[in-house]
């Protein structure tokens, strides 16, 4: 009787959002949800991850430590909020989930090691922590490029600056090249790809919204 779950996933700077917030007029009947939650006890201790307050200089270690962070994050939010209307049937969208560990955490490892980690992964949240696997993942895919000029122009006022993970360009890249890797490897939900650029720009807000609403409205029939 547990509803659907449908993650929207994307590199720093894309629109997630954006998009989330402009899917909740016409998706009334859903939950929505984002992660991490910085305001939570276990998003602390991500928010410290992200300012660089928690160094770990073995990228081994960090792939999996920091892992963790963001997975207790996740179950706490399971456990004390929408765990009771997934039960009862509604349909969850999020911003992020455990496929967002599979992205940026498993770019620190050595290639053949990725299918170990993304193993342990899934094992470790959706067994061994009980976190319901998602059914659907909806990748708005943004260069690398353009996504660092949107978050230039999000710092631009001197309010905030980017996190470990945004400030490395080299990084983000081949936390793209992770995207697609978890793509065609996720045993658990299928992954749909949104361009959201034309001609090397972004497209519009509406544009990438109505397709990805379309996307949606496909799964939950």
């Amino acid at each position: 009787m547990h509803g659907k779950i449908i993650i929207i996933e994307g590199l720093d700077g894309c629109g997630k959002s954006t998009q989330l917030e402009l899917l909740r007029k016409r998706f009334t009947g859903c939950r929505f949800l984002t992660f991490p939650n910085y305001q939570s006890p276990a998003g602390e201790i991500v928010t410290e991850y992200l300012e660089g307050r928690i160094p770990d200089p073995d990228p081994v270690h960090s792939a999996y430590s920091a892992s963790t962070f963001y997975a207790a994050d996740r179950y706490i939010s399971y456990r004390k909020d929408w765990y009771v209307d997934y039960a009862g049937g509604k349909h969850i969208l999020s911003a992020r989930y455990t496929t967002s560990n599979a992205i940026y955490q498993m770019t620190k490892l050595p290639r053949e090691e990725w299918d170990n980690y993304c193993a342990w992964l899934y094992d470790y949240e959706y067994s061994k922590l009980g976190i319901p696997a998602p059914d659907h993942v909806i990748f708005l895919d943004v260069p690398v490029d353009v996504s660092q000029r949107l978050l230039n122009e999000r710092y631009a006022d001197g309010k905030g600056k980017k996190d470990i993970h945004e400030a490395d360009t080299d990084y983000l890249q081949r936390c793209h090249t992770a995207a697609q890797y978890a793509a065609a490897h996720d045993p658990y939900a299928h992954w749909h790809r949104i361009d959201c650029c034309e001609y090397g720009s972004l497209r519009s807000p509406e544009s990438i919204q109505n397709e990805l609403a379309a996307a949606i409205a496909e799964v939950l029939r």
